[in-house]
């Protein structure tokens, strides 16, 4: 493969761009005072909240995801702080059978991901198909991107995106309708590594699910398949950072370094190809998704460089499931979040049985693979997506 096609699809999964696309000069949001994204079409109709936790963001009134609307729950738009004082916006979904609550409460899951997505794409498809089987559920933006709160825009951080977890944790403990003894987190792609943090440092979260998992700080920090994983090389990617930083507070903007690579290259590797499928077309499109236009801040790997999401994975004592494909480029990074969480190798079979998953268990933790499912398939395809496996470990977990 060649490397231009690994840079961008570093592009679409990390805001460092050590090894990513070079940044279009051509759209810099404002440094200081940046708003979130206001493309609208000519039917969208938005609302501004009144209510006092609510008066700073916008939300959409109507139904924009893109995934159709399911007619066993009730949808509505929620807010609610972190402890950075971010104002997150999320979905919320609940089930329309009041027979599925015990004692008169919900068991509760929040959902977020992938990194540089935003809840009307794959985390609000999941909540949804959750909420369906009995689950109050929210879908998150995390702080700096879709509806949510933050700036300057297109930021990530795996301390704040962590405690985005933990605040959507606050937000539903609380609720009459959630039972504070049963709620569960998912994170899908960069936002399963973020899951996996917060259940090592939340004891509220009682079973974590990471989806398609990436780990950010390591690919950061090593790049893809670790072929970057030396002092040298990281050495020469955080100069390139630095210039970048400096640039940006020179210039009191930010540049962006791209979302997914359009058009198509020809010859780009699968993966690059089935992120294309997902981003840029009709099937995923969304006009805040990062990935779907203008990407990350070319800086805001900074932090990502430094830090090591998974460090005490090995300390969660609560149940953690991580799913991924059998054709999935990022599925070592789960097998080393399983082993790194067990002490244990994965040792997934070189080919699997088509007709059957694969799953491997030790303690609480497990490690699902799908066969023949690559890593986009775990967005979106009801056909890959476990959601019945899913249901059984949550309503096992989370009684």
């Amino acid at each position: 493969m060649k490397s231009r096609f690994f840079k961008a699809a570093l592009a679409v999964v990390s805001a460092c761009t050590l090894m990513a696309c070079s940044p279009e000069k051509e759209n810099k949001p404002a440094a200081q005072g940046a708003a979130t994204p206001t493309t609208q079409s000519a039917t969208e109709t938005a609302q501004q909240t009144k209510d006092e936790n609510m008066n700073k963001l916008t939300l959409t009134a109507e139904w924009d995801k893109v995934f159709p609307k399911s007619d066993k729950v009730e949808h509505s738009k929620v807010t609610f702080k972190n402890h950075f004082g971010i104002e997150l916006a999320a979905d919320m979904f609940v089930p329309k059978d009041t027979s599925l609550k015990v004692n008169g409460k919900f068991p509760a899951i929040a959902v977020s991901g992938p990194f540089g997505a935003v809840k009307e794409q794959s985390s609000g498809l999941y909540a949804q198909q959750m909420a369906e089987r009995g689950f109050l559920t929210i879908a998150f933006d995390p702080s700096f991107t879709g509806e949510s709160g933050g700036e300057p825009r297109y930021m990530n951080s795996p301390d704040i995106n962590t405690e985005d977890f933990m605040a959507s944790v606050d937000f539903l403990s609380t609720r009459d309708n959630v039972d504070p003894e049963r709620i569960g987190i998912i994170g899908i792609c960069g936002w399963g590594g973020m899951a996996m943090n917060a259940a090592g440092i939340d004891t509220r979260v009682k079973a974590t699910v990471a989806s398609t998992m990436y780990d950010m700080s390591r690919v950061t920090a090593n790049g893809y398949f670790d072929a970057a994983n030396n002092a040298d090389a990281r050495n020469e990617a955080r100069k390139t950072l630095m210039v970048q930083r400096t640039k940006d507070f020179k210039n009191g903007t930010y540049d962006l370094a791209g979302g997914v690579v359009d058009p198509l290259p020809n010859g780009a590797p699968y993966f690059v190809k089935d992120y294309y499928a997902y981003y840029k077309t009709p099937r995923g499109y969304h006009k805040r998704s990062l990935n779907s236009n203008k990407g990350w801040a070319a800086s805001a790997g900074t932090s990502l460089m430094n830090t090591k999401l998974l460090a005490y994975a090995d300390e969660i004592r609560n149940p953690v499931l991580i799913i991924h494909g059998e054709k999935a480029h990022s599925r070592y990074f789960g097998e080393g979040a399983f082993e790194k969480m067990t002490g244990k190798k994965a040792n997934v079979p070189a080919k699997l049985d088509a007709t059957k998953n694969w799953s491997k268990t030790v303690g609480n933790k497990e490690l699902l693979v799908i066969p023949g499912a690559s890593h986009v398939d775990l967005y979106d395809n009801l056909e890959k997506i476990p959601f019945e496996k899913l249901n059984e470990f949550f309503k096992t977990n989370l009684k």
